[in-house]
């Protein structure tokens, strides 16, 4: 038999988190590669769940999803970012923001379009665009000043007659910037002059620090008409298990994106549902200590991976840290990565998987801090084996 994946996906076959998880388990390493936390959400938005199924919330709860997460969600829009959707017709339940992502271009483009996305990108991004024969046009994410940005020139050189969305990762996963309003400005210049849509990954819209501002998209002027605004409970609550994500759009996109969903899973998750309903209403306090303890924790890996010998960029929000892996001597991250659990008993993740343009990333390694202090400060003594230290 010839191979019978389509020949759009043969690119993509097991992501590098699950390569380098099964690596953590085969090895007995510390995992610091997969951006999952190892503590729970909030207890009482937990036990939500618990009496949810207790209470027969176990059948397909509506398509558009449950009317009290869609209601809860608009709500929060509301109060966070003065952004008023209408939760019967501008807000969609999905199975996650990956899901959400997928839909959305599916939805959007045709064969042949054209997305802009900055790279390094969440790996997703790719086997959706390409899922919609689309193609994924790369801008560059650079470190500047300490941070990763991108060339406004660069950006608009990227934009042809067949782009059709740029897709806005923002708090950015994996380098952890968080764009300024300045960036955010010209993305939405040039979706308003050449008629573009933005597609805004948000799910750690609220796992930011240094009092860095997350500015949503669709807050800018002209922009809440063309951007389909996505986010999660997954990071934000810390159940990421629980896939439960959403979109929020003017109605003509949504119902665009619902049409897509409906024959992708349909819906999902009914306790779960419910449960993040509670939490938007009542649990953001706890989002805030979680939000300062992640500080915390950053700061900890950062001055660890320091001590060992890396350079460390440091990030204005998500769960990770970029390092710069040659002032130890390293050159290709996804080689060091595969020797780190010999070398060091850890797991992290090569940021060079998520460029089109390998060659630019091929010297970051991320490292995740998600994770217990015990944990951060276990890997942390198993690094300094690199350098000797």
């Amino acid at each position: 038999m010839t191979e019978p994946l389509v020949s759009r996906m043969r690119a993509f076959g097991t992501t590098i988190f699950a390569e380098m998880s099964a690596l953590a388990v085969q090895t007995g390493s510390i995992n610091l590669g997969q951006g999952f936390p190892d503590t729970d959400g909030p207890a009482a938005m937990l036990d939500r769940a618990i009496h949810a199924i207790g209470a027969g919330a176990n059948q397909y709860p509506p398509g558009p999803g449950m009317p009290e997460l869609r209601r809860a969600v608009s709500d929060h829009r509301a109060e966070h970012y003065g952004l008023a959707y209408d939760p019967d017709r501008e807000v969609l339940v999905t199975v996650g923001a990956t899901e959400a992502v997928a839909a959305s271009v599916l939805a959007l483009c045709e064969p042949g379009d054209e997305v802009i996305a900055f790279e390094p990108y969440y790996d997703s991004y790719a086997a959706s665009i390409a899922l919609a024969q689309a193609r994924l046009v790369a801008v560059t994410l650079r470190p500047v000043a300490g941070r990763f940005t991108f060339d406004p020139a660069e950006l608009r050189a990227a934009v042809t007659p067949r782009t059709r969305a740029i897709l806005v990762n923002s708090p950015h996963n994996p380098t952890g910037t968080v764009f300024t309003r300045e960036e955010l400005t010209v993305i939405a210049e040039l979706c308003r002059e050449r008629d573009l849509v933005a597609i805004t990954d948000e799910v750690y819209e609220h796992l930011t620090f240094d009092g860095v501002e997350h500015v949503p998209m669709a807050t800018l002027p002209g922009m809440r008409e063309r951007t389909v605004m996505i986010s999660s409970a997954g990071k934000t609550f810390s159940v990421t298990g629980w896939k439960t994500g959403w979109v929020c759009a003017p109605a003509p996109l949504v119902r665009a994106v619902q049409t897509v969903k409906q024959f992708l899973t349909f819906t999902a998750s009914a306790p779960w549902q419910l449960a993040v309903a509670y939490g938007l209403r009542q649990e953001m306090g706890w989002v805030s200590a979680l939000r300062a303890g992640l500080q915390d924790k950053r700061d900890r890996l950062m001055e660890g991976l320091s001590a060992a010998g890396f350079e460390v960029l440091r990030p204005s929000g998500t769960y990770f840290v970029q390092t710069d892996i040659r002032p130890l001597g390293f050159a290709d991250g996804l080689e060091l990565t595969r020797r780190l659990p010999e070398l060091a008993g850890v797991v992290a993740i090569p940021t060079q998987v998520f460029y089109d343009h390998a060659e630019r990333g091929r010297h970051f390694v991320r490292f995740a801090f998600c994770k217990k202090d015990e944990v951060i400060d276990e890997a942390v003594t198993r690094l300094k084996r690199l350098s000797g230290s």
